[in-house]
């Protein structure tokens, strides 16, 4: 078994101040969404008076220089409304519930409360550079090897952070959106490393400085519902079942998109050699046989993996 787990579930909901949670803030999908360079990251490792970032704006290519510029007033603005949100009291959300599990092909089965989900999982059609097609169901132990773990968890940002930005200010609305997104995958780093560390506690002796926790040198990994190795949205109806969402004020629509936008749901998996793949384009064979595992007609199930056609 991956863990401690001595006990059929586990369930965990914490709170978080902005500040708290803040200084995991990932700056590099910050800056991307105001169209910027990656370059821009490293104005953030920078000593923040009026010296130093003119000598940072400086040592950029002269072709970079203006975007600097502009970068420097954006992490300022972000900075000043990280301050402001965290005196308003505004806060972050997060739940986590270990749970006993197995694989069974590709699914992952688990039991919860004394119930038994499935989660269907997708299998990629063409190898990854090691020549193996990975699904996330590799990850955990079928029953016959014995009990193993996984963790179903959610994070959100509040809706107060993007309610209460000024009225006729399209730009403060955008900082607020952005940075609400930001923080909602900041808490889930946070979290996570708590999980890692104390609440499943598989690597309690782990101390990985931001930038390492960026780039996902913990132990095992964390897919999220819309990404590469787990495309289908709708899961998230699944993982409700055993999460409750509504706790932390997630509520989901008919297709399984969350509400606040700013919110990441998905799977926790302590496995030391689990790695993060994309799924890529499956074929008409595991589009029929996913669909008669999430109890879906093909047409449906094409409309939620159309993206992976």
């Amino acid at each position: 078994m991956t863990g401690n787990l001595g006990f059929e579930r586990k369930r965990t909901k914490k709170s978080y101040r902005i500040s708290e949670v803040a200084p995991y803030i990932n700056w590099f999908y910050f800056f991307h969404t105001w169209g910027l360079p990656a370059s821009m990251v490293s104005l953030t490792r920078v000593h923040d008076c009026e010296g130093c970032t003119a000598a940072w704006v400086k040592s950029l290519p002269d072709c970079e220089q203006e975007k600097g510029k502009e970068a420097l007033n954006l992490y300022h603005d972000a900075l000043r409304t990280l301050s402001e949100l965290d005196a308003e009291n505004d806060a972050t959300q997060a739940v986590v519930c270990i749970c006993q599990a197995n694989s069974d092909g590709d699914d992952i089965v688990v039991v919860h409360g004394g119930i038994t989900t499935r989660l269907p999982m997708l299998r990629q059609q063409t190898p990854s550079n090691d020549g193996w097609c990975y699904c996330l169901s590799d990850f955990i132990r079928p029953h016959e090897d014995g009990d193993d773990a996984i963790g179903l968890f959610a994070t959100s940002a509040s809706q107060s952070i993007i309610r209460n930005a000024k009225t006729n200010d399209p730009y403060s609305a955008m900082m607020r959106q952005t940075l609400a997104d930001r923080l909602a995958e900041a808490t889930a780093d946070k979290f996570h490393e708590e999980v890692r560390r104390t609440i499943w506690g598989y690597a309690p002796q782990e101390r990985l400085p931001f930038d390492q926790l960026h780039i996902e040198r913990y132990q095992g990994i964390r897919p999220a519902t819309g990404y590469p190795s787990m495309p289908d949205i709708s899961i998230n109806a699944v993982i409700d079942s055993v999460l409750h969402l509504e706790d932390i004020g997630i509520t989901l629509t008919e297709t399984g998109m969350m509400q606040p936008h700013a919110s990441v749901c998905g799977l926790m998996i302590a496995h030391p050699k689990a790695k993060y793949f994309s799924v890529g384009h499956i074929d008409e064979v595991q589009l029929h046989d996913y669909a008669i595992r999430r109890g879906m007609s093909d047409e449906v199930m094409r409309n939620y993996l159309a993206n992976s056609i």
